[in-house]
């Protein structure tokens, strides 16, 4: 039974219900299991990431520097996570390429982001040429959120010319479908919150913008007493809204998610490929948001039978959830994998499954919650044998169509990324 309180107890955390305004979380709900080592007998030899800074502040464009959940904190900690889990990449001959290429958009906090990740995982003069036994350690890339970028973009969705003009099924059909479900359950808290202020009307917006207040005040200064304001039940509502707004304004809920989410799918897909001697074996992209959803949908990773309703809460059973999926600084890892020979093994969430010498396998890691694709998961630790993968790429790449006919772009506009190399 719910407590008509919103705040933390013993057996409710209101950050997974904050629909991605809260500070970064584990993914516990529909992932195979939450073992994120490498299976027994793999080693992961490529990693490439995608991950994203949404930060509320006064100027919208800032990372916050405050309190325990401060962008700047989560940033630099995400680095020495990773740096902790793929030391042997950085350490074992033959030695990276060096400097490391990471890219972000251009967007003041993606950029500060990067450069936190970064001093986590490198170091702090990890940009530094003036040291006097090595070069720079890393160089960072700002990509252009401009128009002109086409399909070579990390911001599809500012290149993408009929995502931006189409204004019902487009950009906007996310807040279309929000405001569709908020009047399911606002008009109850209003008419609550008057009940107990009269002569106070509030609206549908004011609400929202309340609940939303809980996790940005949360990620600015710890606590907020906007939490205790709404009680459970009015959180799994707005959690949920929040899937619904994600889900239509870019995810798979609107036709132009999977297109825009294929350009850095592809792109990855043919660095798995070619692999680690040859490709490089670290790869770190920051964006925003609304740039990590489409990706997600490209891939097909969290289908849905039905699309989401607007009109009551989905189950929670749904596998669209969020809060666990976008988290503030969250992240999506493609791990490449490989395993020595073996004629049976048996691994967590991978079934049973046979192994060549040499193999290759991706698994796929969305806030250190190991997510196995629904028809290819029979690898070491619910992964994907490579060639699968690259097959699923492909005919995804096709089912979603050419970036440049559906975005509506000129002929000669860039077609793909061409930047994400070492």
């Amino acid at each position: 039974m719910l407590s008509p309180n919103g705040a933390t107890t013993a057996d409710w955390n209101i950050f997974y219900h904050l629909g991605g305004n809260g500070p970064w979380i584990r993914k516990v709900d529909a992932v195979a299991h939450g073992d994120i080592d490498a299976p027994k007998g793999c080693k992961v030899d490529q990693v490439h990431m995608a991950s994203f800074a949404s930060e509320p502040s006064a100027h919208h464009d800032q990372l916050t520097t405050t309190g325990p959940y401060a962008g700047t904190l989560s940033a630099f900690a995400a680095g020495t996570k990773l740096r902790t889990r793929y030391l042997s990449l950085l350490t074992i001959p033959p030695l990276p390429h060096f400097p490391l290429n990471l890219w972000a958009s251009d967007c003041t906090r993606v950029i500060e982001t990067a450069r936190y990740f970064a001093t986590g995982f490198l170091g702090l003069d990890w940009d530094s040429s003036s040291l006097k036994t090595t070069a720079a350690t890393a160089q960072l890339h700002i990509v252009p959120e401009t128009p002109d970028r086409g399909g070579d973009t990390l911001t599809p969705g500012d290149t993408c010319l009929k995502y931006r003009q189409d204004m019902q099924t487009g950009h906007d059909y996310g807040l279309i479908q929000l405001s569709k479900f908020r009047s399911t359950y606002l008009p109850a808290i209003a008419a609550r919150f008057q009940a107990q202020n009269p002569g106070i009307r509030f609206t549908d917006g004011e609400l929202y913008s309340m609940q939303e207040m809980c996790g940005f005040e949360i990620l600015v200064r710890g606590s907020s007493p906007w939490c205790d304001v709404f009680t459970q039940e009015d959180w799994l509502n707005f959690e949920y809204a929040r899937d619904v707004i994600h889900n239509y304004r870019a995810g798979p809920g609107n036709r132009f998610g999977p297109v825009m989410g294929s350009l850095w799918l592809n792109a990855t897909a043919e660095l798995l490929k070619t692999g680690p001697e040859a490709a490089g074996r670290l790869f770190f992209s920051f964006v925003h948001d609304g740039d990590i959803i489409p990706l997600l949908a490209a891939l097909d990773l969290f289908p849905t039978v039905e699309p989401l309703p607007v009109t009551h809460r989905a189950p929670s059973s749904r596998a669209w959830r969020s809060s666990q999926i976008v988290p503030m600084n969250g992240r999506i890892i493609f791990e490449r994998l490989t395993c020595k020979p073996s004629s049976r093994n048996t691994s967590k969430g991978g079934g049973v499954h046979h192994q060549a010498a040499g193999e290759h396998f991706i698994r796929i890691n969305i806030n250190d919650g190991i997510v196995g694709l629904q028809i290819c998961a029979s690898g070491p630790g619910s992964s994907c044998p490579l060639e699968d993968f690259l097959t699923l790429v492909r005919r995804r790449v096709e089912e979603v169509g050419d970036f440049r006919t559906v975005c509506g772009l000129e002929a000669g506009a860039p077609a793909k990324i061409m930047f994400l190399h070492q």
